[in-house]
């Protein structure tokens, strides 16, 4: 018999990835605050433009994805010949380890960063490396020592997840400015429309070729279940991603909900005032409770207990409640509890469960 094909270096290293928990046995009244969905779901725009679409199912949707990126150029004021969309910012962050890093090379990231920089860079045969941080906030200074001459990506999420804090746009300017030639800074912009008055970066990549923005439909928009992410940068990196993407990567479905959501920006401004006034009282909330939580600019907040064990219990008592948080093992904060901000109902039955576990 002859033996089974063995794959490529790298690939055999990536632990899979776990997204937050639906369901509880036994326990029908869940509460789902374990993946940073928007409480709100999608806007009705995007669900109506969806249905309409649903019956051109039929035929492929067109390659170019112009209306989408013509709707993305409009709100942002960006060129959208430098968009690209993918299948979530998971896809164009797939796309970029693939494009320029591979074995001898370097992606580097933060030590609490989203898990898919790692997978990507393992699936393109390159070698993740992680700087330290500074009380759960990036360490520029740590990334720039750690970054050499084989580094080809540096991962920066900001605010990050899973911890929710973020670093200045100064501090951003002198990473960019301290990489070395060749080094793509890629700022992961996915709870960015958490942050009022803020751009996520894409001033600085629309003046830089070493930076690159990526966004997402996922949080903000309510469209997870659509997987419908963006970039923006360089015209050079676009065109070296677009020989990479698949030429029917999203559906019809999935153009028009996020077409649809992207204009509506009363929806956007909303959710943006909500998020902001929930998660303001879940923090205060945690701290009547004597739980430590760093200030946070998204749309979850990272509570930390005395140890690994007392979040674990904290977390198998909200799951006999029906209300699942993320106890994030994987990230390295396994005295940790992240929480997705609510709706104000949400809220209050979060803190009434957090209160029960800490008076049981």
């Amino acid at each position: 018999m002859q033996a089974a094909p063995k794959p490529q270096p790298g690939i055999m290293e990536i632990a899979l990835y776990q997204g937050g928990a639906s369901r509880v046995a036994g326990v029908d009244d869940i509460l789902k605050l374990s993946s940073n969905e928007n409480p709100h779901g999608a806007p009705q725009s995007a669900q109506e433009a969806a249905r309409e679409a649903a019956g051109a199912m039929h035929l492929y949707p067109n390659t170019d994805h112009a209306g989408l990126r013509a709707a993305i150029g409009e709100v942002h004021g960006l060129d959208p010949e430098r968009i690209i969309c993918g299948v979530g910012s998971d896809e164009i962050i797939h796309l970029l380890c693939q494009a320029y890093a591979g074995p001898g090379d370097e992606v580097l990231h933060p030590e609490y960063g989203f898990l898919m920089y790692a997978i990507s860079a393992r699936g393109a045969g390159a070698t993740p490396v992680v700087a330290p941080e500074r009380d759960r906030t990036v360490d520029v200074d740590a990334l720039l020592r750690a970054a050499t001459d084989r580094t080809r990506l540096v991962f920066l999420a900001n605010p990050a997840n899973p911890t929710g804090t973020m670093i200045g746009g100064q501090d951003v300017v002198r990473l960019a400015d301290g990489l070395p030639d060749g080094c793509l800074l890629v700022l992961d912009g996915a709870y960015a429309e958490y942050v009022a008055d803020f751009d996520g970066g894409l001033g600085l990549a629309q003046a830089r070729e070493n930076v690159f923005v990526t966004r997402t439909f996922s949080k903000m928009y309510g469209l997870g279940g659509m997987r419908v992410g963006w970039g923006y940068g360089a015209q050079s990196v676009i065109d070296v991603l677009n020989r990479l993407r698949g030429p029917f990567n999203l559906s019809n479905v999935a153009l028009a909900a996020a077409e649809a959501a992207m204009r509506d920006r009363d929806f956007a401004a909303a959710c943006l005032a909500d998020n902001t006034a929930q998660r303001a009282r879940l923090l205060a909330g945690l701290a009547d409770l004597g739980l430590a939580a760093d200030p946070s600019e998204a749309n979850f907040v990272l509570a930390r207990f005395a140890d690994a064990t007392e979040a674990a219990d904290c977390d198998a008592f909200l799951k006999s409640r029906g209300i699942i948080v993320r106890h994030p093992v994987g990230y390295g904060l396994p005295d940790c509890l992240r929480m997705t901000v609510g709706t104000a109902t949400g809220v209050d039955r979060l803190l009434e469960g957090l209160a029960a576990w800490r008076d049981r």
